[in-house]
């Protein structure tokens, strides 16, 4: 059952995702060669704590970190590690989700570590382009498939393919809630959009093939032809006057 949230809900999803937004930001302020992605957990942790909030991973279906922190060829689902230590180069997905008040939100970023490739700088641009190309799908009268036709066409277009063994979700009282969300397929097909209705879009790209293998931990999957994959993603709701993005990134306005 896909579930349309009340005006009063989606403030208090607001809540959760400006949270979550603001946790990304100072990881992301954090990444630099030395690093380790254990490091990034803690941080999250304990200003996820500090926050009154609950991490929302941690203990899910037995996944034993606050953070998903995802490496270069690594999808989703990457387990932070004191012996995961971040190189010059690299390019680091970092995924956060936090429950606040009764609600989830749910937001990930994909981050160069110091100076990365042309290929790499490409694939975040293009996998952070498709995401807001999404987003703009998600309007009242429009179909599911829209958002995921809307990704898979800007990445197809720019030599990158979509993952398929993942997908984006419905998002609320809970992490995972329906309807499924595909980053691929022809438009026009699936739910109808309606107001109030609230998705986790979260399109996973990679340089090389779609294909993907998760590894023995059981959490983290990789692209099967070791190429490097990006995955950027936010919290938004269906509404009236367009879509909200829950889990904005907020900037500060400097002081004068």
């Amino acid at each position: 059952m896909i579930v349309c949230r009340s005006a009063a809900e989606l403030e208090r999803m607001r809540d959760a995702g400006r949270l979550v937004g603001e946790v990304l930001a100072e990881l992301a302020g954090q990444v630099a060669p030395g690093v380790t992605t254990a490091d990034l957990d803690a941080m999250a942790e304990t200003r996820i704590a500090r926050a009154g909030a609950t991490a929302a991973f941690k203990g899910y279906h037995g996944y034993p970190a606050t953070i998903c922190a995802s490496i270069n060829e690594e999808v989703i689902h990457g387990i932070p590690s004191g012996r995961r230590m971040l190189n010059e180069g690299d390019i680091l997905s970092i995924d956060v989700g936090v429950s606040l008040n009764g609600y989830f939100g749910d937001s990930a970023i994909t981050v160069p570590v110091g100076k990365v490739s042309e290929q790499a700088a490409a694939l975040l641009r293009a996998t952070e382009e498709s995401l807001y190309k999404a987003i703009e799908r998600a309007r009242p009268g429009g179909r599911i498939s829209d958002i995921g036709h809307a990704v898979q066409k800007h990445v197809e277009a720019n030599g990158f393919s979509v993952v398929r063994e993942f997908v984006g979700h419905g998002i609320g009282q809970r992490m995972h809630e329906e309807p499924q969300v595909p980053n691929y397929g022809e438009p026009g097909r699936g739910p109808r959009l309606a107001e109030g209705m609230v998705l986790a879009i979260e399109p996973m790209v990679n340089a090389g093939k779609p294909a993907v293998k998760v590894l023995g931990d059981g959490w983290t999957a990789i692209t099967k032809d070791g190429s490097l994959s990006a995955h950027f993603e936010h919290t938004v709701a269906v509404t009236a006057d367009g879509p909200w993005i829950l889990t904005a990134r907020e900037v500060p306005v400097p002081a004068r």
